[in-house]
């Protein structure tokens, strides 16, 4: 059967999942573009990261580095130069955003991928309503031969709805998985830029605290 004759046979159904296939290759292809241009950081700077805050040419140094792990090391710097005490969120608001950059688009294939399948199965059910309404029409007198037609022909818009479904949810959990582990090395590169400093004001409070116990237990 070809596909000219695939979508005359299944109706309208067929034509919604064709639309479906061909938004979701779109996702697909231009998601899978992105994540091959986003740039990985590379590896001896990751060593780096924790000395990088402390360096006065930092801002110099990571200038021509390109990708959402250089974003947000950059994003933490200049807080840092501009006075802002609260890096960690500067860190966390910027990985969001690139997160969200590159997450853009799988909710949509991910409503794709779970409904065509029912898409197909109403296309299915509602060729069989037709199917038993010619019977009634007939009396029952009905070629068998011909029945056996009208129901294979309902029962194509359940067999393009999971062909469509299966692929579309296969390259999400890939695409889902990449995003997930470019989550994790944004994570890292915070946690690498600022695990020295976050146990200062630790060391600080745990001075006062001193202190403040032996002004009040001076002279006992």
């Amino acid at each position: 059967m070809s596909i000219t004759e695939l979508l005359a046979k299944g109706g309208p159904v067929i034509w919604i999942l064709a639309l479906y296939s061909s938004i979701g290759l779109a996702i697909v292809l231009e998601r899978y573009f992105l994540f091959l241009r986003l740039r990985q950081l590379p590896k001896n700077w990751m060593a780096r990261l924790g000395q990088l805050l402390d360096e006065s040419q930092a801002q110099q140094q990571i200038a021509a580095l390109k990708g959402p792990e250089a974003n947000v090391i950059r994003a933490v710097v200049e807080a840092q130069s501009e006075g802002v005490k609260d890096l960690r969120g500067v860190g966390e608001r910027v990985r969001g955003e690139e997160i969200q950059r590159m997450e853009f688009g799988l909710r949509t294939l991910g409503i794709l991928g779970n409904t065509a399948p029912l898409l197909g199965l109403l296309g299915t059910i509602t060729g069989m309503i037709k199917a038993f309404m010619v019977i009634e029409q007939a009396g029952g007198k009905v070629d068998a031969q011909a029945l056996a037609g009208g129901i294979w022909e309902a029962m194509i818009t359940t067999g393009v709805g999971l062909a469509v479904a299966i692929p579309l949810l296969l390259m999400l959990h890939f695409l889902e998985g990449s995003v997930e582990r470019r989550a994790k090395k944004l994570s890292r590169c915070i946690a690498l830029l600022l695990e020295r400093r976050s146990l200062e004001p630790v060391l600080i409070t745990e001075v006062q605290q001193t202190h403040q116990w032996e002004n009040i237990t001076d002279g006992v």
